[in-house]
Parts: structure tokens; C-alpha cells; sequence
């Protein structure tokens, strides 16, 4: 098999797709079949980040939609990321693979504070790393999270997971129709057209440190050791 180009990866993965079939919350199977890809990519010698969102249990802007204060909505949509997290965590060690849950917002009872030299010391040991709780302020979304702690851990790509759909079109494909896959775009020109890659505080982030991103579908279990590889899946976002 080919040899990993990357030695350490931050992987960005949304509430959705930790739900398989359901309407909402956690399916095991697929918690278990993202596991299982994660620990074959670890078991390589890459060193993992995941940033999780939490749409399969809350979503702090529906909240704010129906009326509530913005911010409070925010920090419950932190609070199901740490739920995410742990049932996460808890999967990928019954796989044999050890991992450290570091949450932006104290829980102490259940996951680590953030602390970026601790982190970049668990990736160093061999352990996967769960990023909780987004930045731990509101206005910010998990996107806004996986770009600032990828780059404050130095990981050399982020790999942003989709659910349906192999990268980032002209247009939201189960829509339109006509909508045109990209396969590789600057982060200047996402930004111009406005394009789904993610937030635009997170896509300004990965462009000012120079931070390549690879928007891919998760529902095809090889392609995060493609990527892993160098081989090219979905699509590149780079200077």
C-alpha cells in the first residue's frame, strides 16, 4: 500500500454523519464504521485530530431561528458536541485505539481541558485526539473550531467530511441539478463565489495560514486513507 504524505491530520466530521439511517441522535453501526476508519488510518503512524459537530442532536442556529438568545443556543450546541465526543471516544476504544477528549468549555469529570501543548503531546505519544465543545465561545461555529485547532496543533491538512455528496459543487447538487463538481479551487475563489466549502471565518483561516483543505463524501469508507496517501478524492481547497 502506499506510503502515508501526510504525518498528521486534523478530521473534521458532522454531527450527521454519526446517524446513519435515524432522523436524529447516534447510530452504533455507523459510529462503529467511522471508528473502524479512523483507527485504520492511526494504525498507519498518522496522527489523528477529529473536531465533531453535533446536527444530530442540536443545532445552535434553529434554536436562535425559534426565538432563542443566540448565545445560550450556542453553548447547548457546545454541550451535544461533548455528548458526540464521548460516544466517540467511547467506540474507538473498544477498537484498541487510545484516545483523549479535550473539551473547550470545563467538564472536568468527563474530558480534559483544552490545552494545546497537552495535545500536540497526546498526538506525539500515538493517541487520537477529540476536540470538543467547538472554541468554547458562541458565534462560532465546529468549522470555525477544526480550522483554529489544526492549525494551532500544526496539522498539515484538514480533511472535511460530507454526508452525500463527493465534494464542493457550483451549486447544493440535491437541488440543482446542474450543479458542477470542482475538483480543486483556491481558497480565494471559494470565498468570492461563496461556495459551501465551510463558514467563511473558517475557510479565511485555512487561507491566511496556508492550511490545504479536502472536502470529501464520508460515506465511502477508503476514502480517508486516500486522502491519507495522496491520493486525490472529492475535491482540494489550496493557495
Amino acid at each position: 500500500m502506499p506510503q502515508p504524505v501526510f504525518r498528521r491530520i486534523l478530521l473534521k466530521l458532522s454531527g450527521e454523519s454519526l446517524m446513519g439511517s435515524l432522523e436524529f441522535g447516534t447510530d452504533p453501526e455507523r459510529l462503529r464504521a467511522v471508528a473502524a476508519q479512523v483507527k485504520h488510518v492511526h494504525d498507519r503512524g498518522v496522527e489523528v485530530a477529529i473536531v465533531l459537530g453535533a446536527g444530530n442532536i442540536y443545532r445552535g442556529m434553529a434554536g436562535a431561528a425559534a426565538g432563542m438568545d443566540r448565545a445560550t443556543a450556542d453553548y447547548m450546541g457546545m454541550l451535544a458536541i461533548v455528548l458526540n465526543a464521548l460516544a466517540l471516544q467511547d467506540a474507538l476504544e473498544k477498537q484498541g485505539v487510545n484516545t483523549r477528549v479535550q473539551s473547550a468549555i470545563h467538564v472536568q469529570e468527563v474530558a480534559e481541558p483544552y490545552i494545546r501543548r497537552r495535545a500536540m503531546r497526546h498526538l506525539e505519544k500515538g493517541r487520537v485526539v477529540i476536540f470538543a465543545a467547538g472554541t468554547g465561545n458562541p458565534f462560532f461555529t465546529s468549522d470555525t473550531a477544526a480550522a483554529l485547532r489544526a492549525i494551532e496543533v500544526h496539522c498539515e491538512a484538514l480533511l472535511m467530511a460530507k454526508n452525500g455528496v463527493e465534494g464542493v459543487y457550483t451549486a447544493d447538487p440535491r437541488e440543482d441539478p446542474d450543479a458542477e463538481f470542482i475538483a480543486e479551487i483556491t481558497h480565494m475563489d471559494a470565498l468570492q463565489r461563496q461556495l459551501k466549502v465551510m463558514d467563511l471565518t473558517a475557510l479565511t483561516l485555512c487561507m491566511e495560514n496556508d492550511l490545504p483543505i479536502y472536502v470529501f463524501n464520508m460515506d465511502d469508507e477508503r476514502n480517508i486513507d486516500r486522502i491519507v496517501c495522496g491520493e486525490r478524492v472529492g475535491t482540494l481547497v489550496t493557495t
